[in-house]
């Protein structure tokens, strides 16, 4: 048998937040083993870990429907579940590089690869015609999944956003719709990787970080509250150039037994 830790990450002190699977074991799983075992979860990530003695732990993340080279709120979860119920890590490695890890009171910091995250201006109605008429300015942006990231003018425009899901995958890897800078609302869909809407996406966050610099802010931070009222979830961003940081509070909810 196989241990699963479910946690949730970036939670709203102990409610919230974005389910996250952990399997610390990974050995004799193939990737299609572990993409059977992803949508098996159902959970938006599910994160294998392959940790060679002596070697810093290498981790895999899936969606529902495929592998991801990058996703925030694996690492925040995997970082917690490796310090909190594990030897303890200062750095971890994914497909694009060497994440590093801080603890700091009730909160996990990561800080993926400084990497050039290409973005360009795109026109308004890219978005609009996705499904998010209140649209006033809109990005794409490479982290590397390819988002589509869409300003929209009110809190209010935010919520009653319904995007055309057929569409949205058809367009991007994920649509990002956002009010307001350094406080920001958000909700974040992504049907192309087998999640409808997510509750919390530290991509898309990084996602922002790079938007933010485009429009002329060098470094910064973000509080971003993501997802719809009664299921809120809240990263901490923070940006100097190219190095950026997520950090977030996770709370385990369960370790479940998986079958080999």
């Amino acid at each position: 048998m196989r241990h699963c830790y479910v946690v949730r990450v970036f939670t709203v002190g102990s409610s919230g937040g974005n389910a996250l699977g952990v399997i610390p074991d990974s050995v004799g799983l193939d990737s299609p083993d572990m993409q059977r075992v992803a949508a098996e979860l159902g959970f938006s990530e599910t994160v294998f870990i392959d940790w060679p003695g002596g070697e810093m732990p290498a981790l895999r993340i899936f969606t529902p429907a495929t592998e991801l080279p990058f996703a925030g709120h694996p690492l925040v979860g995997t970082a917690w579940v490796l310090n909190q119920m594990g030897p303890g890590v200062e750095a971890m490695s994914i497909q694009i590089g060497e994440v590093g890890v801080r603890m700091e009171e009730d909160l996990v910091w990561v800080t993926p690869p400084a990497v050039e995250r290409p973005i360009h201006e795109v026109a308004p109605q890219t978005a609009i015609d996705l499904g998010v008429p209140a649209t006033v300015r809109a990005w794409r942006v490479e982290v590397p999944s390819d988002f589509l990231v869409a300003e929209v003018s009110s809190e209010a425009d935010l919520l009653a956003t319904s995007p055309d899901m057929a569409a949205v995958a058809a367009a991007a890897d994920g649509l990002y719709v956002f009010h307001g800078f350094g406080l920001t609302r958000s909700r974040f869909f992504a049907p192309r990787l087998g999640v409808e809407e997510d509750p919390a996406t530290g991509s898309a966050a990084v996602a922002l970080c790079a938007v933010s610099r485009a429009l002329g802010q060098e470094s910064g931070t973000a509080q971003i509250v993501q997802g719809l009222p009664g299921a809120l979830s809240e990263i901490q961003a923070t940006w100097d150039g190219l190095d950026v940081a997520l950090g977030g509070t996770v709370v385990k909810d369960e370790v479940r037994e998986l079958p080999d």
